[in-house]
């Protein structure tokens, strides 16, 4: 048999085949682009996924000493006043996705715990990291050991493909099953829309605007519930902000996570600069610049790292 007949009939129908159970493997799931990103991250960096392969297995956050009590917060800890409720968001807090850690179990356990004994207040979630779980039984456990919720800020997130008002109702409940609070501190839109993949309001022939509206709603009926404190949007440009705040008796926005660092573009200044004449507090995420963390070799920043005697990191956070 020839290479291009074996190439031809076997091997290209067993690649189609395993990417059929793969997409069919996926779709079972609550949330399919979640557990893609919980297989393909930890693989991509050459580690086995626990979500296949089970956790605990993999390296990385050492185990928290059971004698181990909560330390002081840290010095000239800084918050963002949220509008509406208030509440005070530490500036500096930890994320919960996007790196192969992130996506064991016990590993996430571990460094929720550890952040929060150490003084960190600040935990930013995701329905979508698929590890909520983790994160609570971390902050329930801290919390047996001293640290006091009402220190805690959590953040969690609603992804596109779940919008709608009665799925965003099932998710709210959901996340804090998952989680086993009483609240979430701050929960966001994830991304204005998702593309292609539909969601529960698509499916009823309802469009993207429509759907975003009907899950704010939602999360402001939520807010005046007490199961959240705070709604907000990620990833948002001003036309989307301004379809929300064209809404009559629903939450404000308290606050727009966007990826922010020197290098973004023209476009995201704007919308900083729009949430800040609306009073809407701003989350960064990458704010050194993304993976490659390109601030670190900028000839500028490092000679002012020399004259103030501070890391690059802490020039580009502050």
């Amino acid at each position: 048999m020839s290479i291009k007949s074996i190439l031809l009939w076997r091997i290209l129908p067993s690649i189609a085949l395993a990417l059929a159970c793969f997409v069919g493997y996926l779709s079972q799931h609550e949330l399919p682009v979640g557990l893609f990103f919980t297989i393909i991250i930890p693989a991509s960096n050459g580690v086995l996924p626990p979500q296949i392969f089970g956790h605990g297995k993999m390296k990385g956050t050492p185990e928290v000493p059971d004698d181990l009590s909560p330390q002081p917060r840290p010095e000239n800890e800084t918050f963002l006043t949220l509008p509406g409720s208030g509440d005070l968001m530490p500036q500096n807090g930890v994320g919960m996705c996007c790196r192969p850690t992130a996506y064991d179990d016990e590993l996430v356990y571990r460094s929720t715990l550890w952040y929060l004994l150490l003084g960190g207040r600040h935990i930013d979630g995701a329905r979508l990291y698929l590890n909520s779980k983790a994160v609570g039984r971390g902050i329930r456990e801290a919390m047996r050991r001293g640290v006091k919720r009402e220190e805690i800020f959590l953040t969690s997130k609603i992804f596109p493909t779940q919008y709608g008002y009665e799925s965003t109702m099932k998710v709210i409940k959901s996340e804090l099953d998952d989680l086993g609070l009483d609240y979430i501190d701050l929960f966001l839109l994830h991304f204005p829309s998702s593309g292609p993949l539909g969601s529960p309001c698509s499916k009823e022939g309802k469009g993207i605007s429509q759907c975003r509206k009907e899950t704010w709603q939602a999360l402001s009926e939520l807010r005046n519930q007490g199961n959240i404190r705070n709604a907000g949007v990620s990833n948002f440009a001003v036309k989307h902000i301004q379809e929300l705040e064209a809404m009559t008796d629903v939450a404000p926005v308290a606050n727009n996570q966007i990826s922010f660092s020197p290098f973004v573009p023209e476009k995201t200044m704007e919308t900083v600069e729009y949430c800040h004449q609306r009073n809407i507090t701003v989350t960064a995420y990458m704010p050194l610049g993304g993976q490659h963390q390109r601030s670190l070799v900028m000839r500028d920043l490092a000679g002012l790292s020399t004259k103030l005697g501070k890391s690059v990191s802490q020039i580009m956070l502050r």
